[in-house]
């Protein structure tokens, strides 16, 4: 009894309600036409640059947002269409309307959002988990793929993971839904990065913020369960587009090492990676990796 007293008393000073959508798209909605209804989605999408520049589309990693590229986008805008979204129950994009997080899903998502763009072909850059949507996306529709960038890009098997099989995910994650404080947030923030200078006051408060936005941690919990990894060389193999690796060299979630089985499966593919950089190049390393893609798309 005293031990479910105590519990109650944690979970009650530690509840970590969802925030007011209106009140999320106060703080990070630059315009409402951002918010786009792309075939049984509503997402959160901004599209800069000249409209008949090349495109380039922008696919960011777990429990990101789009604001992840904000100083490539200014960058890669001089001379590119430059397309980012929130993946569905991320940022300000609500949740899938089928709770259906699949790769198949989002390859389906991508295709949509193109078209309803009139977009016929793009450059397609991921990070991490937006990485491996992105490869896969390259090897199916090698058609509507220009060139590709992988930054630190996930589909390899790893502790958790196996091939065939959904994660095993602990029932213990299941209480951020009501459980996220920002310390303890924080601290989960901390790995990514590399320089613990660049993970501010004001960068934990966006996270948490978009993190409690209505069904963003179910759908986070959802994604992981349905990520079925299949073995990735037979796909990689089948990528016809130039393709750049791009990788911090202090990268605690997917370590450079990894960039092997990359350059040796794609053709053609090359590495470029910096010391001192953890999982984020393209927030730690904002302008050094953009040149880089920028010398790479032109």
């Amino acid at each position: 009894m005293l031990a479910l007293t105590v519990f109650a008393a944690l979970s009650f000073g530690l509840w970590t309600p969802d925030l007011p959508l209106a009140d999320l798209e106060f703080r990070y909605l630059q315009a409402p036409a951002d918010l786009r209804s792309v075939g049984p989605w509503r997402l959160h999408v901004r599209d800069s640059g000249p409209r008949q520049a090349p495109v380039v589309v922008l696919v960011h990693g777990f429990g990101a947002s789009l604001q992840t590229w904000d100083a490539w986008a200014r960058g890669l805008s001089q001379t590119h269409r430059v397309i980012r979204l929130d993946l569905p129950g991320s940022g300000l994009s609500p949740p899938d309307p089928a709770n259906d997080y699949t790769d198949a899903r989002s390859l389906q998502l991508l295709l949509s959002l193109l078209d309803a763009l009139d977009v016929s072909r793009a450059s397609i850059v991921g990070h991490s988990m937006g990485g491996r949507i992105a490869w896969t996306f390259a090897a199916k529709h090698p058609e509507r793929t220009d060139r590709l960038v992988l930054i630190a890009p996930d589909g390899f098997a790893s502790a958790g993971f196996e091939y065939g099989k959904p994660m095993d995910v602990p029932a213990s994650l299941s209480l951020m839904r009501h459980v996220l404080p920002k310390p303890l947030l924080r601290m989960s923030l901390k790995s990514a990065y590399a320089q613990p200078d660049h993970l501010s006051d004001a960068l934990t408060t966006r996270y948490h913020d978009l993190l409690r936005a209505p069904g963003a941690r179910q759908a986070m919990l959802e994604r992981l369960k349905q990520t079925v990894l299949q073995e990735p060389e037979p796909m990689l193999r089948q990528i016809k587009a130039p393709t750049l690796l791009l990788w911090g060299e202090a990268d605690a979630m997917i370590p450079v090492i990894n960039a092997r089985d990359y350059l040796q499966a794609i053709p053609g593919s090359r590495l470029l990676s910096w010391p001192g950089v953890g999982h984020l190049p393209q927030e730690e390393a904002a302008e050094v990796s953009l040149q880089a893609v920028v010398d790479f798309l032109r």
